[in-house]
């Protein structure tokens, strides 16, 4: 039976510890994931040929994080089929309002869903949410941490 795979991508390996949390969500629902630091800006090359990869490779979902101008994510979503999440990241000067901006409003027909600043945790809970429909069994763990997190409350 085929497992459900992500990718994590990051511009810098400066975001490193933000997203390292959504890697730890992953561990905790069973999703197999890939982490890759490529720069939109950079390494753009480097950065298309990752994303023209991810068909091949079986990956569901992808979660993208970027500060400041924040073109990753939405530079991954030109390129890909399968949803996109960013996660803008807080840097200089505007603490990542910038970034936020940057991944929310994008053009029409490249769709990217946005988490709050630094929030890579919620983007990857919303990671499994989407993978749930393709994947009961996913879906079930889910609904298993919603009631856990009601009772913590």
């Amino acid at each position: 039976m085929k497992k459900p795979r992500a990718a994590i991508v990051m511009g810098s390996r400066s975001d490193m510890p933000i997203m390292e949390k959504a890697e730890r969500i992953f561990e905790e629902f069973g999703v197999e994931y890939e982490t890759i630091i490529s720069s939109a800006h950079r390494q753009p090359a480097r950065t298309r040929s990752v994303a023209m990869g991810f068909e091949k490779k079986g990956v569901d979902i992808v979660i993208a994080a970027a500060g400041k101008a924040a073109h990753l994510p939405g530079v991954l979503a030109s390129w890909v089929t399968v949803p996109v999440i960013g996660v803008p990241i807080s840097s200089a000067p505007l603490n990542g309002i910038d970034s936020i901006l940057s991944i929310a409003q994008m053009p029409k027909g490249v769709p990217v869903a946005c988490v709050g600043i630094n929030e890579s945790e919620n983007a990857a809970l919303l990671a499994i949410q989407i993978l749930g429909l393709k994947y009961p069994a996913l879906a079930r763990k889910f609904r298993a941490h919603k009631i856990k997190l009601a009772k913590t409350r």
